[in-house]
């Protein structure tokens, strides 16, 4: 801990009576009966977060004067595909409580500052208690959750140069599906009501360079909903060469600095002193416009025939179908080895019968025989391609999901797609030409074991092509 400051460690009551640890940073050798004003920091997403890391958002809020409280974010009930955000503002509500028994913060002048996730935390803890005195949201987003993360993961592959079905079709249908599934935590949380909510002066930050939320939408939400309420006690300020937590960034929001945009703390110190003392500035919108190249989509929940059992089921069939043929191929080439292997005791086979030329004779190789050979190579290109590209495609769907907006890593591109879906592309084409070629001949099959087996493969292959082209793989 810097000299010029103290730490002090506290631990609180959150939601449902876990209890939860933190510290408070207030200005080294601040009298005790001083009246600071203090503010409680709510993390942004992810799990297992610490309080050192709004470190220095925490130390240099209180180089301007505040006390402030981090504390370790819950890991009970909070994961990738579990959260509350009811449950997240109780929690910080317990941090507020904490704060305002603090020695030297006056009780009236404590509030919240939110990051990201916290900027949909913060608003609901606002609106429940009269204890916090004003709000601060940085990177915070007024949309629905769901719609910001496709925007966001969508962001930060078209930086990385990518456009074509991967990023307009594939991506938000992945997501959509997870959505579905239950995998993804609050997807359609409408923010707008609670925003309306809100009473207490609220300030607004927003890196001009943000690509995790839509910096040029978001501000008009949030001023429409607050102005709704009967709430103009706003300052909304964009800082340049920022990113969205604030700070600073030197290739438009990729990488992020350490350090705090120039004048941030200096700005959330000089605007609490205001509001705090009934002079907060009214509807102030203030900085240089911010950089958004593409809208926000909205992304409706899916319907009966794209849902996450949909999806599911088309899976299993594809992976029965065009699984199942190389698997039938390989268990009747074991049995025909182990059938020649158990010859006669002379160890040789029966000999083919002799005509009347004493000649063996050959045998029959009719049209449906033909046939018949020529159905197998449409059918194993149609049992390889489709797997290849159902596996691959979830993969590379998921890879390139997880990495997250503007952490997107596509590959290699190729006239701005994504060398590798250019190549699962390719044998989606392949997999619906060998689907045609293979139906065309399958009704023509000798062998009703082959008729059986062919059409299995030529199910999964014909509903492979309204499937692939939802997906995206037969778009441009």
């Amino acid at each position: 801990m810097p000299e010029d400051l103290a730490a002090a460690e506290v631990s609180f009551q959150g939601s449902g009576g876990l209890v939860l640890h933190g510290s408070v940073i207030s200005p080294a050798g601040a009298r005790a009966g001083s009246g600071r004003a203090g503010v409680v920091l709510v993390h942004g997403a992810g799990t297992g977060t610490k309080r050192d890391k709004l470190l220095g958002e925490a130390v240099a809020f209180a180089r301007q004067g505040l006390s402030v409280l981090i504390y370790d974010k819950r890991s009970e009930g909070y994961s990738l595909f579990e959260r509350s955000y009811s449950q997240l503002a109780d929690d910080a509500l317990g941090a507020v409580r904490t704060l305002r028994r603090q020695p030297g913060v006056d009780p009236a002048k404590v509030g919240i500052w939110g990051l990201s996730e916290g900027g949909w935390v913060a608003p609901l803890a606002a609106s429940r208690s009269k204890d916090i005195s004003f709000v601060i949201l940085v990177g915070a987003n007024a949309l629905q959750p769901l719609r910001q993360q496709t925007w966001a993961v969508a962001a930060g592959l078209r930086k990385a140069g990518v456009s074509g079905s991967f990023v307009d079709r594939a991506e938000p249908t992945m997501y959509r599906v997870i959505a579905d599934a239950g995998m993804f935590p609050e997807p359609y949380y409408d923010p707008e009501p609670v925003i309306a909510s809100v009473r207490q002066p609220v300030l607004g930050i927003w890196g001009v360079h943000d690509l995790l939320t839509p910096p040029r939408e978001t501000p008009p939400i949030f001023a429409r909903a607050l102005e709704k309420g009967g709430n103009r006690q706003y300052t909304f300020r964009f800082f340049a060469d920022a990113d969205h937590a604030a700070h600073r960034t030197p290739d438009g929001g990729v990488t992020r600095l350490p350090e705090l945009a120039p004048g941030y703390a200096e700005l959330v110190g000089s605007w609490v002193g205001e509001a705090t003392s009934g002079r907060a500035p009214v509807a102030q919108v203030t900085g240089p416009a911010p950089v958004q190249a593409d809208d926000t989509v909205a992304v409706p929940p899916a319907g009966w025939w794209e849902s996450a059992g949909v999806q599911g089921a088309a899976l299993v069939l594809f992976l029965v179908a065009f699984g199942g043929y190389p698997a039938v191929a390989l268990v009747r080439r074991v049995r025909r080895r182990g059938g020649v292997s158990s010859g006669n005791r002379a160890g040789q086979g029966e000999a083919a019968p002799l005509n009347k030329a004493g000649q063996g004779e050959a045998a029959p190789v009719n049209k449906a025989g033909q046939d018949e050979a020529a159905s197998v190579k449409g059918a194993w290109l149609v049992s390889a391609g489709g797997l290849a590209v159902v596996v691959g495609g979830f993969l590379y769907l998921f890879y390139s999901i997880m990495t997250g907006g503007k952490l997107a890593s596509p590959g290699p591109l190729v006239v701005e797609r994504p060398l590798i879906w250019l190549a699962l592309q390719a044998l989606a084409i392949a997999t619906v030409v060998g689907t045609v070629l293979t139906g065309v001949r399958w009704r023509r099959s000798a062998a009703a074991g082959e008729r059986v087996r062919v059409g299995l493969l030529m199910a999964g292959g014909v509903v492979f092509i309204p499937w692939a082209l939802y997906w995206g793989l037969l778009l441009p």
